[in-house]
Protein backbone atom coordinates (compact mmCIF):
# COMPACT_ATOMS: atom_id res chain seq x y z
CA UNK A 1 0.00 0.00 0.00
CA UNK A 2 1.89 3.48 -1.01
CA UNK A 3 -0.07 6.55 -0.38
CA UNK A 4 1.34 10.29 0.02
CA UNK A 5 0.13 12.05 2.57
CA UNK A 6 -1.50 15.41 0.85
CA UNK A 7 0.65 18.70 1.16
CA UNK A 8 -0.75 22.07 2.80
CA UNK A 9 -0.75 23.76 -0.56
CA UNK A 10 -2.77 20.61 -1.87
CA UNK A 11 -5.50 20.98 1.11
CA UNK A 12 -5.31 24.94 -0.08
CA UNK A 13 -5.53 23.89 -3.19
CA UNK A 14 -8.66 21.75 -2.92
CA UNK A 15 -10.26 24.45 -1.00
CA UNK A 16 -10.15 26.56 -3.60
CA UNK A 17 -11.87 24.14 -6.19
CA UNK A 18 -14.67 23.85 -3.79
CA UNK A 19 -16.60 21.07 -1.51
CA UNK A 20 -16.34 18.48 -4.11
CA UNK A 21 -12.22 18.13 -3.70
CA UNK A 22 -12.22 18.41 0.26
CA UNK A 23 -14.29 15.80 0.29
CA UNK A 24 -12.15 13.67 -2.25
CA UNK A 25 -8.90 14.04 -0.32
CA UNK A 26 -10.96 13.43 3.04
CA UNK A 27 -12.59 10.14 1.53
CA UNK A 28 -8.66 8.95 0.58
CA UNK A 29 -7.67 9.78 3.81
CA UNK A 30 -10.60 7.83 5.83
CA UNK A 31 -10.05 4.86 3.18
CA UNK A 32 -5.86 4.54 4.39
CA UNK A 33 -6.61 4.82 7.90
CA UNK A 34 -9.35 2.13 7.33
CA UNK A 35 -6.37 0.07 6.32
CA UNK A 36 -3.86 0.87 8.60
CA UNK A 37 -6.48 -0.16 10.74
CA UNK A 38 -6.76 -3.85 9.59
CA UNK A 39 -3.39 -4.09 9.23
CA UNK A 40 -3.17 -3.09 12.81
CA UNK A 41 -5.71 -5.76 13.64
CA UNK A 42 -3.74 -8.62 11.61
CA UNK A 43 -0.47 -7.48 13.00
CA UNK A 44 -1.60 -8.03 16.87
CA UNK A 45 -3.05 -11.20 16.22
CA UNK A 46 0.27 -12.21 14.83
CA UNK A 47 2.60 -10.74 17.62
CA UNK A 48 0.05 -12.36 19.59
CA UNK A 49 0.16 -15.49 17.77
CA UNK A 50 4.03 -15.34 17.98
CA UNK A 51 4.48 -14.76 21.87
CA UNK A 52 1.97 -17.51 22.56
CA UNK A 53 4.26 -20.11 20.64
CA UNK A 54 7.42 -18.73 22.45
CA UNK A 55 5.34 -18.83 25.70
CA UNK A 56 4.49 -22.70 25.49
CA UNK A 57 7.16 -25.09 26.94
CA UNK A 58 6.86 -29.06 27.76
CA UNK A 59 5.28 -27.66 31.20
CA UNK A 60 2.24 -25.62 29.81
CA UNK A 61 1.52 -27.27 26.61
CA UNK A 62 2.39 -30.53 24.75
CA UNK A 63 5.54 -29.97 23.91
CA UNK A 64 7.95 -32.17 24.58
CA UNK A 65 10.76 -31.42 26.68
CA UNK A 66 13.67 -31.74 24.23
CA UNK A 67 12.04 -28.24 22.35
CA UNK A 68 12.63 -26.15 26.28
CA UNK A 69 16.48 -26.23 24.45
CA UNK A 70 19.03 -25.08 26.86
CA UNK A 71 17.00 -22.46 28.89
CA UNK A 72 14.34 -24.98 30.90
CA UNK A 73 11.66 -22.82 32.40
CA UNK A 74 10.70 -22.45 36.15
CA UNK A 75 9.75 -25.37 37.52
CA UNK A 76 5.81 -24.80 38.75
CA UNK A 77 4.57 -28.49 39.60
CA UNK A 78 1.00 -29.03 38.54
CA UNK A 79 1.15 -31.44 41.81
CA UNK A 80 0.12 -30.06 45.13
CA UNK A 81 2.73 -30.52 48.23
CA UNK A 82 1.84 -33.87 49.91
CA UNK A 83 3.61 -33.05 53.09
CA UNK A 84 5.32 -36.48 53.12
CA UNK A 85 9.26 -36.17 53.50
CA UNK A 86 11.52 -36.82 50.62
CA UNK A 87 12.62 -40.71 49.91
CA UNK A 88 11.48 -43.98 50.88
CA UNK A 89 7.99 -44.00 52.16
CA UNK A 90 6.39 -46.03 55.25
CA UNK A 91 5.78 -49.74 53.76
CA UNK A 92 8.16 -49.19 50.87
CA UNK A 93 9.75 -52.27 50.70
CA UNK A 94 13.28 -51.31 49.69
CA UNK A 95 16.55 -53.16 48.27
CA UNK A 96 19.27 -52.70 50.75
CA UNK A 97 21.65 -55.34 50.01
CA UNK A 98 21.62 -58.20 52.30
CA UNK A 99 23.64 -61.32 53.18
CA UNK A 100 22.20 -64.21 51.89
CA UNK A 101 22.33 -67.67 54.27
CA UNK A 102 23.96 -69.81 51.89
CA UNK A 103 26.90 -68.27 50.11
CA UNK A 104 28.38 -69.81 46.84
CA UNK A 105 32.32 -69.58 48.19
CA UNK A 106 33.78 -69.19 51.40
CA UNK A 107 37.09 -68.11 52.24
CA UNK A 108 38.76 -68.79 55.70
CA UNK A 109 40.83 -65.54 57.19
CA UNK A 110 42.98 -67.36 59.89
CA UNK A 111 43.99 -65.75 63.05
CA UNK A 112 47.68 -66.00 63.74
CA UNK A 113 48.94 -63.60 66.43
CA UNK A 114 47.19 -61.72 68.86
CA UNK A 115 46.45 -57.58 67.62
CA UNK A 116 47.75 -56.65 70.85
CA UNK A 117 50.77 -58.52 72.40
CA UNK A 118 51.60 -60.22 69.45
CA UNK A 119 51.28 -64.26 71.07
CA UNK A 120 50.58 -66.83 68.87
CA UNK A 121 46.98 -67.99 68.84
CA UNK A 122 47.68 -70.38 66.30
CA UNK A 123 46.83 -73.24 68.19
CA UNK A 124 43.36 -71.57 70.26
CA UNK A 125 39.82 -72.30 69.35
CA UNK A 126 37.87 -70.27 67.61
CA UNK A 127 35.06 -69.09 69.33
CA UNK A 128 33.07 -67.09 66.50
CA UNK A 129 33.58 -65.88 63.27
CA UNK A 130 32.78 -62.52 62.36
CA UNK A 131 31.24 -62.62 58.27
CA UNK A 132 31.04 -60.15 55.74
CA UNK A 133 29.96 -61.07 51.75
CA UNK A 134 31.22 -59.70 48.65
CA UNK A 135 28.56 -59.89 45.54
CA UNK A 136 30.43 -59.97 42.37
CA UNK A 137 30.02 -61.62 38.94
CA UNK A 138 32.36 -64.36 37.73
CA UNK A 139 34.39 -64.31 35.52
CA UNK A 140 32.77 -64.22 31.73
CA UNK A 141 33.60 -66.08 28.56
CA UNK A 142 32.24 -67.99 26.01
CA UNK A 143 31.86 -71.52 25.77
CA UNK A 144 31.85 -73.32 22.74
CA UNK A 145 29.50 -76.60 23.11
CA UNK A 146 29.93 -78.84 20.07
CA UNK A 147 26.85 -80.94 19.28
CA UNK A 148 27.52 -84.55 17.74
CA UNK A 149 24.98 -86.15 15.70
CA UNK A 150 25.67 -89.90 15.07
CA UNK A 151 25.45 -91.36 11.86
CA UNK A 152 24.05 -94.98 11.96
CA UNK A 153 23.88 -97.90 9.20
CA UNK A 154 20.59 -99.67 9.32
CA UNK A 155 21.33 -103.35 8.68
CA UNK A 156 17.53 -103.60 7.57
CA UNK A 157 17.14 -101.26 5.12
CA UNK A 158 20.58 -100.89 4.54
CA UNK A 159 19.86 -96.87 4.80
CA UNK A 160 22.29 -94.35 6.91
CA UNK A 161 20.35 -92.07 8.94
CA UNK A 162 21.96 -89.03 11.44
CA UNK A 163 20.24 -88.36 14.63
CA UNK A 164 18.71 -84.97 14.66
CA UNK A 165 19.94 -82.18 15.98
CA UNK A 166 17.96 -79.86 18.62
CA UNK A 167 15.25 -77.54 16.25
CA UNK A 168 17.29 -74.33 17.48
CA UNK A 169 20.63 -75.30 15.88
CA UNK A 170 20.51 -75.13 12.31
CA UNK A 171 24.38 -73.73 11.19
CA UNK A 172 27.78 -75.66 11.33
CA UNK A 173 28.79 -72.63 13.42
CA UNK A 174 26.07 -70.27 15.21
CA UNK A 175 26.04 -68.00 18.01
CA UNK A 176 23.80 -69.54 21.40
CA UNK A 177 20.86 -68.36 22.57
CA UNK A 178 21.96 -66.29 25.45
CA UNK A 179 24.30 -63.75 23.77
CA UNK A 180 22.04 -63.04 20.98
CA UNK A 181 19.27 -62.05 23.62
CA UNK A 182 22.00 -59.80 25.00
CA UNK A 183 23.02 -58.59 21.55
CA UNK A 184 19.14 -57.45 21.35
CA UNK A 185 18.97 -56.46 24.92
CA UNK A 186 21.46 -53.81 24.54
CA UNK A 187 20.55 -52.79 21.23
CA UNK A 188 16.67 -52.64 21.70
CA UNK A 189 15.75 -51.71 25.21
CA UNK A 190 18.98 -50.08 26.20
CA UNK A 191 19.41 -48.45 23.03
CA UNK A 192 22.76 -48.84 22.42
CA UNK A 193 23.79 -47.81 19.25
CA UNK A 194 24.72 -51.51 16.82
CA UNK A 195 28.56 -50.64 16.93
CA UNK A 196 28.71 -49.56 20.28
CA UNK A 197 26.69 -53.11 21.05
CA UNK A 198 29.50 -55.01 19.39
CA UNK A 199 31.90 -52.97 21.15
CA UNK A 200 30.43 -54.37 24.44
CA UNK A 201 30.27 -57.77 23.92
CA UNK A 202 33.58 -57.66 22.33
CA UNK A 203 34.53 -56.59 25.77
CA UNK A 204 32.77 -58.53 28.07
CA UNK A 205 33.27 -61.53 26.15
CA UNK A 206 35.47 -61.73 23.85
CA UNK A 207 33.25 -62.04 20.74
CA UNK A 208 33.78 -60.57 17.69
CA UNK A 209 30.29 -59.66 16.37
CA UNK A 210 29.69 -57.48 13.05
CA UNK A 211 26.81 -54.47 12.86
CA UNK A 212 25.20 -56.91 10.49
CA UNK A 213 25.03 -59.46 12.91
CA UNK A 214 23.32 -58.12 15.81
CA UNK A 215 21.02 -56.81 12.83
CA UNK A 216 20.10 -60.73 11.85
CA UNK A 217 19.79 -61.33 15.85
CA UNK A 218 16.30 -58.20 16.16
CA UNK A 219 14.85 -59.93 12.82
CA UNK A 220 15.43 -63.34 14.10
CA UNK A 221 13.25 -62.21 17.28
CA UNK A 222 10.80 -60.39 15.51
CA UNK A 223 10.26 -62.95 13.63
CA UNK A 224 9.58 -65.60 16.40
CA UNK A 225 7.40 -63.06 18.22
CA UNK A 226 4.84 -63.19 15.81
CA UNK A 227 2.36 -65.71 17.77
CA UNK A 228 2.72 -63.28 21.27
CA UNK A 229 2.34 -60.07 19.49
CA UNK A 230 -0.66 -61.62 17.68
CA UNK A 231 -1.94 -62.55 20.93
CA UNK A 232 -0.89 -58.92 22.53
CA UNK A 233 -2.79 -57.54 19.87
CA UNK A 234 -6.48 -59.94 20.22
CA UNK A 235 -6.06 -58.63 24.01
CA UNK A 236 -5.81 -55.18 23.59
CA UNK A 237 -8.59 -55.24 20.91
CA UNK A 238 -11.16 -58.13 22.72
CA UNK A 239 -10.62 -58.44 26.35
CA UNK A 240 -9.37 -54.88 27.64
CA UNK A 241 -12.04 -52.98 29.35
CA UNK A 242 -9.33 -49.50 29.27
CA UNK A 243 -6.93 -48.78 26.27
CA UNK A 244 -4.60 -45.86 25.96
CA UNK A 245 -3.91 -44.58 22.63
CA UNK A 246 -0.90 -42.05 21.54
CA UNK A 247 1.02 -41.08 18.38
CA UNK A 248 4.15 -39.33 18.27
CA UNK A 249 6.49 -38.55 14.68
CA UNK A 250 9.67 -40.46 13.55
CA UNK A 251 11.83 -40.34 11.22
CA UNK A 252 12.44 -42.81 9.55
CA UNK A 253 14.60 -43.01 6.04
CA UNK A 254 14.63 -39.30 6.25
CA UNK A 255 10.85 -39.33 6.04
CA UNK A 256 7.97 -38.32 8.68
CA UNK A 257 6.04 -41.68 9.93
CA UNK A 258 4.19 -42.03 13.00
CA UNK A 259 4.83 -44.62 15.66
CA UNK A 260 1.58 -45.43 17.38
CA UNK A 261 1.10 -47.00 20.53
CA UNK A 262 -1.91 -48.84 22.54
CA UNK A 263 -1.25 -50.40 25.31
CA UNK A 264 -2.59 -50.79 29.26
CA UNK A 265 -1.34 -51.66 32.87
CA UNK A 266 -0.54 -55.23 31.12
CA UNK A 267 0.40 -54.91 27.49
CA UNK A 268 2.17 -52.89 25.07
CA UNK A 269 1.57 -52.93 21.40
CA UNK A 270 3.41 -50.57 18.87
CA UNK A 271 2.96 -49.97 15.03
CA UNK A 272 4.82 -48.10 12.72
CA UNK A 273 2.68 -46.16 9.38
CA UNK A 274 3.07 -43.22 7.42
CA UNK A 275 -0.36 -41.63 8.04
CA UNK A 276 -1.48 -40.43 11.40
CA UNK A 277 -5.28 -40.27 11.13
CA UNK A 278 -7.77 -42.97 9.98
CA UNK A 279 -5.62 -44.81 7.62
CA UNK A 280 -3.23 -45.58 10.31
CA UNK A 281 -5.47 -46.40 13.09
CA UNK A 282 -7.17 -48.99 10.42
CA UNK A 283 -4.06 -50.42 9.95
CA UNK A 284 -3.70 -50.52 13.29
CA UNK A 285 -6.52 -52.27 13.45
CA UNK A 286 -7.26 -52.45 17.22
CA UNK A 287 -9.66 -48.98 17.72
CA UNK A 288 -12.43 -50.36 15.21
CA UNK A 289 -13.34 -53.43 16.77
CA UNK A 290 -12.92 -52.22 20.40
CA UNK A 291 -15.62 -51.84 22.93
CA UNK A 292 -14.02 -50.38 25.88
CA UNK A 293 -12.55 -47.35 26.90
CA UNK A 294 -10.47 -45.23 24.69
CA UNK A 295 -8.20 -42.61 26.39
CA UNK A 296 -6.48 -40.48 24.18
CA UNK A 297 -5.50 -36.52 23.11
CA UNK A 298 -8.32 -35.69 21.62
CA UNK A 299 -6.84 -36.62 18.29
CA UNK A 300 -9.95 -35.78 15.75
CA UNK A 301 -9.34 -39.10 13.94
CA UNK A 302 -10.27 -41.29 17.66
CA UNK A 303 -13.67 -39.81 17.48
CA UNK A 304 -14.40 -41.30 14.31
CA UNK A 305 -15.07 -44.33 16.03
CA UNK A 306 -18.26 -44.91 18.37
CA UNK A 307 -18.21 -48.48 19.23
CA UNK A 308 -16.34 -47.32 22.03
CA UNK A 309 -16.46 -44.66 25.10
CA UNK A 310 -13.79 -42.10 25.22
CA UNK A 311 -12.01 -40.18 27.58
CA UNK A 312 -9.72 -37.48 27.20
CA UNK A 313 -6.67 -36.92 28.65
CA UNK A 314 -6.63 -34.28 32.01
CA UNK A 315 -3.16 -33.90 31.99
CA UNK A 316 -3.21 -32.11 28.47
CA UNK A 317 -6.29 -30.00 30.08
CA UNK A 318 -3.99 -29.09 32.93
CA UNK A 319 -1.11 -28.05 30.83
CA UNK A 320 -3.39 -25.90 28.32
CA UNK A 321 -5.29 -24.08 31.10
CA UNK A 322 -1.95 -23.70 33.44
CA UNK A 323 -0.76 -21.41 29.59
CA UNK A 324 -3.87 -19.54 29.41
CA UNK A 325 -4.09 -18.71 33.38
CA UNK A 326 -0.04 -17.71 32.59
CA UNK A 327 -0.16 -16.06 29.03
CA UNK A 328 -4.09 -14.19 29.09
CA UNK A 329 -4.18 -13.86 32.72
CA UNK A 330 -7.19 -15.39 33.22
CA UNK A 331 -8.28 -16.34 36.52
CA UNK A 332 -11.29 -19.07 35.09
CA UNK A 333 -8.36 -21.25 34.02
CA UNK A 334 -6.45 -21.76 37.17
CA UNK A 335 -9.99 -22.82 38.86
CA UNK A 336 -11.10 -25.07 36.49
CA UNK A 337 -7.51 -26.90 36.69
CA UNK A 338 -7.53 -26.70 40.55
CA UNK A 339 -11.78 -28.57 40.48
CA UNK A 340 -10.19 -31.52 37.93
CA UNK A 341 -7.48 -31.50 40.54
CA UNK A 342 -10.19 -31.45 43.34
CA UNK A 343 -11.96 -34.02 41.49
CA UNK A 344 -9.23 -36.64 40.82
CA UNK A 345 -8.06 -36.29 44.63
CA UNK A 346 -12.07 -37.26 45.60
CA UNK A 347 -11.65 -40.21 43.49
CA UNK A 348 -8.59 -41.38 44.65
CA UNK A 349 -10.16 -40.90 48.46
CA UNK A 350 -12.59 -42.75 47.61
CA UNK A 351 -10.68 -45.53 46.22
CA UNK A 352 -9.08 -45.63 48.69
CA UNK A 353 -12.23 -45.88 51.05
CA UNK A 354 -13.74 -48.83 49.33
CA UNK A 355 -16.19 -47.43 47.69
CA UNK A 356 -16.43 -47.78 43.50
CA UNK A 357 -18.17 -44.31 42.73
CA UNK A 358 -18.70 -40.97 44.14
CA UNK A 359 -21.49 -40.01 45.98
CA UNK A 360 -24.57 -38.61 44.14
CA UNK A 361 -24.31 -35.17 45.67
CA UNK A 362 -20.43 -34.65 44.46
CA UNK A 363 -21.18 -35.57 41.19
CA UNK A 364 -23.86 -32.94 40.60
CA UNK A 365 -21.87 -30.31 42.70
CA UNK A 366 -18.68 -30.75 40.69
CA UNK A 367 -20.37 -31.26 37.47
CA UNK A 368 -22.07 -27.64 38.75
CA UNK A 369 -18.99 -26.35 38.96
CA UNK A 370 -17.55 -27.25 36.03
CA UNK A 371 -20.33 -25.85 33.32
CA UNK A 372 -20.02 -22.70 35.79
CA UNK A 373 -16.56 -22.24 35.05
CA UNK A 374 -17.21 -23.01 31.50
CA UNK A 375 -19.67 -20.24 31.01
CA UNK A 376 -17.42 -18.07 32.98
CA UNK A 377 -14.45 -19.15 30.41
CA UNK A 378 -16.91 -18.14 27.33
CA UNK A 379 -18.28 -14.89 28.93
CA UNK A 380 -14.07 -13.66 29.22
CA UNK A 381 -13.58 -15.39 25.16
CA UNK A 382 -16.77 -14.29 23.22
CA UNK A 383 -16.98 -15.88 19.91
CA UNK A 384 -17.17 -13.72 17.00
CA UNK A 385 -20.23 -12.83 15.45
CA UNK A 386 -20.95 -14.96 12.30
CA UNK A 387 -20.74 -11.52 10.21
CA UNK A 388 -17.14 -11.56 10.92
CA UNK A 389 -16.63 -14.85 10.69
CA UNK A 390 -14.62 -16.19 7.49
CA UNK A 391 -17.16 -17.66 4.96
CA UNK A 392 -14.14 -20.37 3.80
CA UNK A 393 -12.80 -22.91 6.57
CA UNK A 394 -12.82 -22.83 9.77
CA UNK A 395 -13.57 -20.24 12.24
CA UNK A 396 -9.85 -18.72 13.84
CA UNK A 397 -10.04 -19.03 17.32
CA UNK A 398 -7.78 -18.07 20.57
CA UNK A 399 -6.16 -21.22 22.03
CA UNK A 400 -8.95 -20.35 25.07
CA UNK A 401 -11.37 -20.27 23.19
CA UNK A 402 -10.44 -23.46 21.70
CA UNK A 403 -9.57 -25.00 24.90
CA UNK A 404 -13.37 -23.73 26.22
CA UNK A 405 -14.95 -25.59 23.20
CA UNK A 406 -13.50 -28.49 23.77
CA UNK A 407 -14.44 -28.54 27.58
CA UNK A 408 -17.80 -27.51 26.33
CA UNK A 409 -18.62 -30.36 23.86
CA UNK A 410 -16.54 -33.07 25.56
CA UNK A 411 -17.59 -32.60 29.17
CA UNK A 412 -18.53 -36.59 29.36
CA UNK A 413 -15.45 -37.06 27.51
CA UNK A 414 -13.38 -35.13 30.28
CA UNK A 415 -14.68 -36.46 33.29
CA UNK A 416 -15.56 -40.21 32.58
CA UNK A 417 -12.72 -40.51 35.06
CA UNK A 418 -14.99 -39.12 37.84
CA UNK A 419 -18.02 -41.45 36.72
CA UNK A 420 -16.09 -44.93 36.03
CA UNK A 421 -13.23 -45.73 38.68
CA UNK A 422 -11.80 -48.00 35.75
CA UNK A 423 -11.13 -44.96 33.91
CA UNK A 424 -7.56 -43.15 34.87
CA UNK A 425 -7.68 -39.42 35.24
CA UNK A 426 -5.05 -38.99 32.13
CA UNK A 427 -3.54 -40.50 29.55
CA UNK A 428 0.14 -40.79 31.16
CA UNK A 429 0.38 -44.97 30.46
CA UNK A 430 0.59 -44.33 26.95
CA UNK A 431 3.12 -41.29 26.98
CA UNK A 432 5.06 -43.45 29.61
CA UNK A 433 4.56 -46.29 26.71
CA UNK A 434 5.80 -44.48 24.17
CA UNK A 435 8.77 -42.32 25.91
CA UNK A 436 11.18 -44.92 25.06
CA UNK A 437 10.93 -44.62 21.37
CA UNK A 438 11.30 -41.29 21.14
CA UNK A 439 14.85 -41.48 22.92
CA UNK A 440 15.29 -44.28 20.70
CA UNK A 441 15.07 -41.44 18.12
CA UNK A 442 17.42 -38.96 19.70
CA UNK A 443 20.05 -41.64 20.43
CA UNK A 444 19.56 -43.24 16.59
CA UNK A 445 18.48 -39.54 14.75
CA UNK A 446 16.35 -42.07 12.81
CA UNK A 447 15.55 -45.81 11.38
CA UNK A 448 17.46 -46.43 7.95
CA UNK A 449 14.98 -48.93 6.49
CA UNK A 450 10.59 -49.51 7.47
CA UNK A 451 11.80 -52.68 8.09
CA UNK A 452 13.92 -52.53 10.99
CA UNK A 453 11.46 -49.59 12.03
CA UNK A 454 8.55 -52.42 12.02
CA UNK A 455 11.33 -54.86 14.11
CA UNK A 456 11.58 -52.29 16.78
CA UNK A 457 7.85 -52.00 17.33
CA UNK A 458 7.69 -55.97 17.60
CA UNK A 459 10.59 -56.28 20.25
CA UNK A 460 9.95 -53.29 22.15
CA UNK A 461 6.77 -53.93 22.52
CA UNK A 462 7.22 -57.60 23.49
CA UNK A 463 10.01 -55.87 26.33
CA UNK A 464 7.29 -53.78 27.58
CA UNK A 465 4.81 -56.49 28.02
CA UNK A 466 7.46 -58.41 29.96
CA UNK A 467 8.78 -55.76 31.89
CA UNK A 468 5.14 -54.80 33.03
CA UNK A 469 4.60 -58.14 34.78
CA UNK A 470 7.72 -57.97 36.32
CA UNK A 471 9.14 -60.49 34.87
CA UNK A 472 13.45 -60.42 33.68
CA UNK A 473 13.70 -59.12 29.97
CA UNK A 474 16.65 -61.17 29.42
CA UNK A 475 15.47 -64.18 30.28
CA UNK A 476 12.37 -63.52 28.48
CA UNK A 477 14.60 -62.94 25.29
CA UNK A 478 16.75 -65.81 26.04
CA UNK A 479 13.55 -67.90 26.01
CA UNK A 480 12.08 -66.37 23.17
CA UNK A 481 15.47 -67.39 20.96
CA UNK A 482 15.26 -70.89 22.52
CA UNK A 483 11.32 -71.06 20.64
CA UNK A 484 9.42 -70.57 24.15
CA UNK A 485 8.84 -67.05 24.16
CA UNK A 486 7.70 -65.92 27.45
CA UNK A 487 3.60 -65.85 27.65
CA UNK A 488 2.30 -64.05 30.24
CA UNK A 489 -0.64 -65.96 31.90
CA UNK A 490 -3.39 -63.10 30.84
CA UNK A 491 -2.86 -64.25 27.21
CA UNK A 492 -2.73 -67.53 27.30
CA UNK A 493 -6.48 -67.82 26.57
CA UNK A 494 -6.38 -65.35 23.79
CA UNK A 495 -6.46 -66.59 20.36
CA UNK A 496 -3.68 -66.49 18.59
CA UNK A 497 -3.72 -63.81 15.59
CA UNK A 498 -1.23 -65.76 13.34
CA UNK A 499 -2.08 -68.99 14.18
Amino acid sequence: MTFTLPTRNDIHSAYEKGEEAVVEIVDELLRVINELNRANVLLAQRVKALEDQTAKNSRNSSKPPATDGYRKPTPRNLRTVSGRKPGGQKGHPGSTLQQVANPDEWIQHPLLFCQNCNTSLADEPVQAVEKRQVFDLPEISIIVTEHQAEKKHCPNCGKTTTAAFPRDITQPAQYGPRIRAQGVYFSQEQLIPLNRTAEILSDLYGAALSETTILSFQEEASVKLLPVTGRIKDALTYHSPVDHFDETGIRVANKLYWLHSVSNKLLTLYRIHKKRGVAAIEAVDILPHFLGKAIHDHWESYFSYTNCRHALCNAHHLRELKFIAEQYNQPWAKQMAKLLVTIKDAVHAAKQAGMDALRPTQLKTFSDQYDQLVHVGLSANPMPPPEKQQHRGRVKHTPAQNLLLRLQKNKQETLLFMYDFAVPFDNNQAERDIRMTKLKQKISGCFRTEKYATIFCAIRGYISTVRKHNHRILEALESLFQGDPYIPETLLLVKDSYG
